[in-house]
């Protein structure tokens, strides 16, 4: 017999789920699935196992859950289970979760222990050897973290308070409780907005958590609440839809969302007026020619997390490729944050758009060392908060990416703005947003701040 235990991350969202079952019973369990299933059943047929268990910790805010899609690709074989603690309802088929239940699958036994405070409803899933009575691993869904724990302020102010608290004792009186030794297998890891400063190791101990996690340290519940709403980053405005959409039941589709290749002329023919034109090749080749009016977000898992931020799921997307052979992956990253409505791709690309004799715009691209030397250009830095205060170019203007179309005001439409991340990516985005709306002094900085502190140059920070 052979425990099987496969932790299998999601990028761009940075969101861990897990297969975990036994061989020689030959049935196993799938905790928080990402739509994109096929890597579940694929895992499962490697290793000649039935999945009959899926299971949610809790509602996802920050991607769209694949349960539904999973449990329907079964055929019935598979329940699916969740928590309705704290009054959470759903709009879906499931079974009920509650505190203390346990599920076993050959040798390996799972026990739910109720630990909300990240969302009222939340589970984690303790992980025993037979009978034995100490865990050896937790599923901790949200509510723990490495180097972090999950945030409470996601379901507006006025839940913020109590759930502060019910983490603070989920913390304190659950986690904290265990063993040194037991492993800790958290929902996310680093660049998942859920909690702050997630750390980049994929699993952690208790004993290491205990040592090292400045939240877990803290024991004074004022304390706790202050440091972690005080350092909670920006929230991503696709959360706010994907819990609603999560709890009422994603629309299951069977495969990935469809799209059809669109000629020049349909394709331009469709997107006249208010569509939105999605171009995921990188940064350099959106620069040098693309259709007007496109917003650019680069085919990297990071697509994900910054379409939720910045596209309408209400309307339809109209996609302009590196490669037509890529649709496929993008259509995976883009339906991890729940977007299904495809207008159609370009067919051929942008070369097929040049070739037909269109119009094309282009955004220029600059080196840290032309824009040290420019003296009429402003660096405007779209990081995080958390990224500028440690440090960014002198002169430069902060505006998060996040909300840059919310502070265009803000702006000087007049000046010459070059666009700045920690690499490229984030402000190729912003420099295609500047541009859509009618920014025409904008070039973009490939390399960013790391090109910049390479080169040596001096360096400002906001305490």
């Amino acid at each position: 017999m052979t425990m099987r235990f496969e932790q299998i991350l999601a990028e761009g969202v940075a969101e861990c789920s897990y297969l975990l079952g036994d061989d020689a019973a030959h049935v196993c369990a799938v905790v928080d699935p990402r739509p994109d299933v096929d890597i579940y059943l694929e895992t499962a047929r490697r290793y000649g196992l039935a999945i009959t268990h899926v299971f949610e910790t809790h509602i996802h805010a920050d991607f769209l859950s694949g349960a539904r899609e999973l449990v329907e690709r079964l055929g019935g074989q598979a329940k699916l289970y969740v928590s309705e603690e704290g009054g959470a309802e759903y709009g879906f088929d499931h079974e009920t979760v509650k505190d203390g239940d346990e599920f076993t699958f050959g040798s390996l036994r799972m026990k739910a222990r109720f630990t909300p405070g990240h969302t009222p409803e939340h589970m984690s899933y303790f992980l025993f050897d037979g009978e034995t009575e100490t865990p050896w691993g937790v599923l901790s869904g949200d509510a723990f973290f490495v180097d972090s724990v999950g945030r409470p302020d996601l379901l507006g102010k006025e839940q913020t308070e109590k759930l502060a608290e019910q983490l603070f004792h989920t913390v304190r009186d659950i986690f904290m409780a265990l063993p040194d030794d037991v492993i800790i297998y958290p929902c996310h890891g680093a660049g998942s907005a859920c909690g702050p400063d997630i750390g980049d190791r994929m699993s952690s101990t208790i004993g290491y958590e205990r040592k090292f996690n400045d939240y877990a340290r803290i024991e004074d519940l004022d304390r706790f609440k202050e440091v972690i709403l005080g350092d909670a980053p920006p929230v991503p405005t696709h959360y706010p839809r994907m819990k609603k959409v999560n709890a009422k039941g994603p629309e299951v589709l069977g495969n990935l969302p469809r799209i059809e290749p669109m000629s020049v002329e349909r394709f331009a023919a469709a997107i006249k007026g208010d569509a939105q034109v999605l171009d995921v090749r990188d940064m350099m080749g959106f620069g040098s020619g693309h259709v007007p009016g496109s917003l650019n977000i680069g085919a990297q898992p990071e697509l994900s997390v910054w379409a939720g931020w910045l596209i309408d799921p209400e309307k339809p997307i109209f996609l302009v490729l590196p490669d037509d052979r890529k649709v496929s992956d993008v259509l995976r990253l883009l339906w991890r944050t729940g977007f299904t409505n495809f207008g159609g791709y370009l067919a051929g690309g942008i070369n097929a758009w040049r070739e037909a004799g269109r119009e094309f715009s282009q955004i220029p691209q600059n080196s840290v060392h032309d824009l040290k030397a420019a003296e009429d250009i402003t660096p405007l830095d779209v990081r995080k908060p958390d990224e500028w205060g440690a440090g960014h170019i002198p002169g430069a203007q902060h505006v998060f990416l996040g909300e840059l179309r919310d502070k265009l005001a803000d702006l000087d439409r007049t000046a010459h703005y070059a666009t700045y991340c920690a690499s490229g990516f984030r402000a190729s985005i912003a420099a295609s947003i500047l541009k859509q709306h009618g920014f025409e002094n904008v070039r973009n900085v490939p390399g960013s701040w790391k090109a910049w502190q390479a080169a040596g140059y001096a360096v400002e920070e906001t305490k």
